[in-house]
């Protein structure tokens, strides 16, 4: 189907290109028809007139027209007349009788064809007639004595036959030229074409189209600004969400064509054109936005043809950021839960095996008293279900590493009335039992204390482990996203931590004491659903 449609639309293009070419050649044939076969006449008509007036200067003629002696004149128009491959040289006295003519018979009789009255006035003439010797085109010159007086008219004939043939070779040679054009521009049309579906990666202009049409879409659909710029650093392409972003930091009106120094110099996408170097998540400030910027050059068979640049909002990548970080927290809780168990299943696997089923009721009670125990604890103290299973799953972890992970028994959290909130609650107890747990490994005495206290529309919410603490001058750096005393591409929690707190219009704090250790206490507002209260 699709070979189909390409055959027929290139089928169609042939016919509009041989449409256009036979409009054109029926248009030049008849501009040159009309221009040069009048011009033809009249280059034969301007020659037998410059041959009557040479004829007409020359003092033999006018003599032999005063002394009445013919016999001179008719062997020089002879003369003239076989050179100059002309039809005939007639000339006449003021009263029409010939004293030359092709035919020596006719001479001393009068003129026959007219056309002669002007030239005996004394005026130029050129008209068509029919003698003698037939159909001809004549010029009539008046011949003057060397007193200024006329004494004759010389009449130079060109047979009109000769007109006619060379006027259908100049419409020949006319149609021999633009059939010569047609045939070498449709060979140099051919020739174009394949060069240029070449240089289009052999795409048709129904794949071009379409190819624009998609790129436009994602272009502009996508969540992310994109400028590019050509090789004079004049933006040829701005999608609506980079308009969006620069406009809500003031930059407005139409960038298109506009150099890009000019429109928004802080990008310095002159330098990406000048050094040909990428530049990889750049942070610029913007009239109070922070943008994280990217920016290549665009490269076009080895040089430089432009440069572009995508830019996002970067606290919008903070709320992704937040968004994955949460996920993986569930992802981890469901991990650490299916470890655990699965090491449970094979322990009541191998006591099958063995035999030993009073022991093995034994451990299926110790283990279902303990999760039941373990889930009444955190059911009573934790009532928001999500907060609920997503401790369970902490609690798990927390055993797997090793680690004593004790709810306070005097937390409690009623269930919220905004999902939200508790999502980003589970950020931030998440990032801070996650960053415990990291600074226990090593120790031989892993404790984490974590507790819940609302009152009023508040909850406090406060995570303490047994770790060497952090030292005074560290106590704000650690909130720096990317700042890590523990390698590269670290420093993302505490600072997501401190991003849902900021979100929720709470404080964070670190509380020092007299142990050693790290006390980390949020305390954000909490709208409770229902009429819940903290009387439990």
């Amino acid at each position: 189907m699709v070979k189909t449609k390409d055959y027929g639309l290139r089928t169609k293009v042939t016919l509009m290109v041989s449409a256009v070419v036979m409009l054109v050649m029926v248009v030049l044939y008849i501009v040159f028809r009309n221009q040069i076969i009048p011009q033809t006449r009249h280059a034969l008509e301007d020659k037998a007139t410059a041959i009557a007036r040479t004829i007409a200067l020359i003092p033999l003629v006018s003599e032999g027209l005063n002394e009445g002696r013919s016999k001179e004149i008719q062997a020089y128009t002879s003369k003239i007349t076989r050179r100059n491959d002309i039809m005939f040289v007639v000339v006449i006295d003021m009263h029409s009788i010939r004293y030359s003519h092709p035919d020596p018979s006719r001479i001393g009789k009068s003129f026959v064809g007219g056309g002669q009255k002007a030239a005996l006035h004394g005026e130029e003439s050129i008209s068509e007639g029919e003698g003698l010797l037939g159909k001809s085109l004549r010029a009539f010159v008046p011949v003057y004595n060397n007193r200024g007086a006329q004494v004759g008219v010389v009449v130079v004939g060109l047979s009109m036959e000769r007109v006619h043939r060379l006027i259908r070779q100049n419409e020949w040679t006319i149609i021999a030229i633009l059939l010569s054009g047609a045939v070498l521009g449709a060979a140099g049309a051919m020739v174009l074409a394949r060069k240029i579906k070449q240089m289009m990666f052999g795409m048709e202009p129904s794949d071009i189209s379409k190819l624009l049409q998609e790129r436009s879409a994602m272009l502009q659909s996508t969540r992310e600004g994109i400028i590019a710029v050509d090789h004079a650093a004049r933006i040829s392409m701005i999608n609506r969400e980079a308009e969006r972003l620069l406009g809500t930091a003031g930059i407005t009106g139409n960038g298109m064509t506009r150099h890009i120094a000019d429109y928004w110099p802080e990008l310095r996408l002159e330098q990406v054109l000048s050094s040909g170097e990428s530049r990889q998540d750049q942070e610029l400030e913007l009239n109070g936005i922070t943008l994280l910027v990217s920016s290549v050059p665009i490269q076009v068979n080895g040089m430089i043809a432009g440069a572009i640049a995508t830019f996002r909002d970067k606290t919008e990548l903070a709320v992704l950021a937040e968004r994955l970080s949460g996920i993986s927290v569930y992802a981890d809780a469901l991990r650490a839960g299916a470890h655990e168990y699965m090491n449970k299943l094979h322990v009541i696997m191998g006591m099958t095996h063995m035999g030993l089923y009073d022991e093995l009721q034994q451990y299926i009670s110790g283990t279902v008293s303990n999760y039941q125990n373990e889930i009444g604890s955190i059911t009573r103290q934790i009532k928001d279900p999500v907060m609920a299973g997503f401790l369970l799953g902490k609690l798990s972890r927390a055993r797997e590493a090793g680690t004593d992970l004790q709810l306070a028994e005097d937390s409690y959290l009623p269930e919220s009335a905004d999902p939200q909130v508790i999502h980003q609650l589970i950020t931030i107890v998440g990032n801070l039992l996650d960053n415990a747990m990291e600074v226990l490994e090593g120790q031989r005495m892993k404790e984490i204390g974590l507790s819940f206290q609302y009152e009023r529309g508040r909850l406090i919410c406060t995570v303490r482990d047994n770790g060497p603490g952090i030292p005074e001058p560290l106590r704000e750096q650690i909130f720096v996203q990317g700042f890590s005393t523990k390698g590269e591409r670290r420093g993302m929690g505490l600072y997501l931590v401190r991003k849902s707190v900021e979100k929720l219009q709470g404080q964070l704090q670190i509380i020092p004491g007299p142990e050693p250790g790290t006390t980390f206490m949020a305390d954000v507002p909490y709208a409770v659903k229902g009429d819940e209260t903290n009387d439990h």
